[in-house]
């Protein structure tokens, strides 16, 4: 309750300066990530936490006050089609979200390990907090999160909820463009392409903290502000700036969708600035060059503290190690995985690549249509061009990735390419639609809004195509939210004998940051091979001595020593090579499944519910 009344409170303060209402709920998020921000590189977060909440809630009392006495009302927009949409299918997932674990490797490797960091911290890691192992991410959606869980506890669930308001408070954004919120046909096409844009998240969906969504469908809103503000120099100087600079401190790799902010900004100026043809390239000069250098400034401020406080850093922004790595490996690596990545994007059964076809075909014929079916002049297929370019630009991009940042036994298998190549296709998905619902909008047959009603077609074949157009977008909306809302449920099912959620069976998660030796036992050489059941261990009991081992088959006297070494141990699935060294090494039977602490005789089982206890002794 706390956290929603002190968003209301920016968000109305907002409204009441000038923010376009569809706007006004993600700018108020990045306006705290920003301020967070500050107060985390002076190591003041938990202050900072209380200063944005507390501000937002003298706003939201004082908004009261002055609307008691008849002053600071806000202009209603309306009740529309999508807003019911939006709030009920928003609410239903955000039910499913809270009770969804994390699972996913990269949640436990940084995304949910960050959060956590901060929340029982409370402040960036250091040198000496080696549990941090990408020290050089940005800290954007962590200082969001973590605000959120520090009100209302920290969980999975309130993770995935925290995140999923900054989505849905991005999403709600688009809306911004259409011509006549009234129109069902148009806004369902925006809701649409919503429960589309997951189809192409399918990898990692909307349960896990990961960013490829978020990058994404900030931009979006970026661009639409741009839009919406772009006969407004000043809210259009600020949005840029905003925006850019939260986008440069989600992740490294944001920098692709800031400079399509920042082109798409240029070319606003270019064209809405007024005067004579000095007096006007000045003006788009300064603002340009003011705003793009203003925007980059937290992030050259990341780059400075991550270089500082860190010796070495993974996936650090570094032209000496990218030179390095040039040299070292020659340009043979390079061609290879350039090829592979080649035939991943001419392969028809890529989800990206049908991504790609999706959105060609559509605003093809969508500009076909309208064309010749109504007689409207459009630039869908000047547009379609520019989204093209963009998506091989990005293609481009991510092959220097590839290349420079990661290992080459993971690029050379193009790990994680279609979760990287997502992004753009979602970002040229909502792009493509909010074009193809103005040109839409541009060809009805009524131009002046206050006339349009039930009669104001142009015959009654356009009537009924547009009645049942509609139905039948809200329908598959409505189907296709729902399909996601069920596919995480599965997802949560299909995942309950995972580590992470063996773990819980057995202990309690630890809070306190400690250096306790741990060693969880498990079963599967492919989780211990590829550090997914160590980071999982690391974070569950966030110790940074935690580890994670498959293979036992050793002498008596091998094992007892080794298992002298940690304080204690975690079996949250049967291990019978383990089993079976304890039975020889300390004559101990009966070490199934369980939480132990280390004895000079052997393990000693804990109960769940005293794990937290003794997590706590350990500090």
């Amino acid at each position: 309750m706390i956290f929603a009344l002190s968003l209301i409170g920016y968000s109305g303060t907002l409204r009441y300066l000038g923010i376009n209402a569809y706007l006004a709920w993600i700018t108020a998020i990045l306006l705290q990530i920003l301020t967070l921000y500050v107060f985390a590189m002076l190591n003041l977060l938990r202050w900072g936490i209380w200063f944005v909440v507390g501000l937002g809630l003298i706003l939201y009392g004082s908004r009261l006050m002055l609307i008691s006495r008849g002053k600071a009302r806000l202009k209603f927009e309306g009740l529309h089609l999508f807003d019911v949409w939006l709030a009920g299918l928003g609410l239903a997932m955000i039910i499913v979200l809270y009770q969804s674990p994390l699972v996913h490797y990269d949640n436990f490797s940084h995304w949910a390990l960050i959060v956590k960091f901060l929340n029982f911290t409370g402040h960036l890691p250091g040198a000496t907090d080696t549990i941090i192992s990408f020290s050089s991410y940005p800290p954007a959606t962590a200082l969001f999160i973590n605000q959120f869980v520090s009100l209302v506890g920290f969980s999975d669930g309130t993770m995935l909820v925290a995140q999923f308001i900054l989505i849905w408070a991005a999403s709600y954004s688009i809306f911004a463009v259409l011509r006549d919120r009234t129109r069902g046909l148009m806004s369902l096409v925006l809701c649409f392409t919503i429960t589309i844009s997951y189809v192409f998240n399918i990898a990692i969906r909307l349960n896990n903290l990961l960013v490829d969504y978020v990058l994404p469908i900030l931009t979006v809103a970026a661009l639409v502000g741009i839009f919406v503000y772009r006969k407004k120099p000043l809210l259009l100087w600020l949005h840029t700036v905003l925006f850019s600079a939260v986008l440069l401190l989600v992740k490294n790799s944001a920098a692709f969708f800031v400079a399509v902010i920042a082109i798409y900004f240029l070319f606003i100026l270019c064209k809405y600035t007024r005067g004579h043809w000095v007096r006007r390239s000045w003006r788009v000069l300064y603002r340009f060059t003011s705003a793009l250098a203003i925007s980059v400034g937290p992030f050259i401020w990341w780059q400075h503290h991550v270089h500082q406080t860190f010796t070495v850093s993974k996936h650090e922004i570094s032209t000496q190690a990218y030179s390095h790595r040039l040299a070292t490996e020659g340009i043979g690596k390079a061609l290879k995985i350039g090829h592979k990545m080649v035939l991943q994007l001419l392969n028809p059964n890529s989800l990206s690549v049908q991504g790609i076809i999706l959105i060609n075909l559509t605003l093809i014929i969508a500009a076909i249509l309208i064309r010749h079916g109504f007689h409207t002049k459009n630039h869908l297929l000047r547009h379609l061009l520019l989204l093209d370019v963009m998506m091989l630009l990005y293609f481009g991009s991510l092959y220097g990735m590839y290349v420079l940042s990661m290992p080459y036994k993971e690029a050379i298998v193009l790990d994680g390419y279609e979760r990287y190549m997502s992004s753009v296709v979602i970002l040229c998905l909502f792009i493509g639609a909010m074009m193809l619902v103005r040109s839409m909008d541009f060809a009805l047959y009524e131009q002046q809004f206050a006339r349009r009603d039930l009669r104001t077609f142009h015959s009654i074949f356009t009537k009924k195509f547009y009645q049942i157009a509609t139905f039948i977008l809200l329908i598959f909306s409505i189907i296709m939210m729902l399909s996601e809302i069920n596919g995480t449920n599965f997802s949560n099912h299909y995942n309950r004998n995972t580590i992470p959620l063996q773990l819980k069976r057995i202990a309690q998660p630890w809070r306190h940051y400690n250096q306790t030796k741990i060693l969880v036992v498990d079963p599967h050489i492919g989780d211990v091979a590829d550090y997914y059941a160590g980071f999982v261990s690391k974070y569950y009991f966030f110790s940074d001595k935690a580890t994670a081992q498959e293979n036992f088959h050793e002498s008596p006297r091998q094992f007892r020593r080794q298992i002298q070494r940690y304080q204690y141990v975690a079996i949250p699935e049967y291990h019978h090579t383990f089993t079976v060294m304890m039975r020889h090494a300390y004559r101990q039977k009966g070490v199934r499944i369980g939480f132990f602490k280390v004895t000079k005789h052997g393990l000693q089982r804990i109960k769940p519910t005293e794990t937290q206890f003794n997590a706590n002794v350990q500090q």
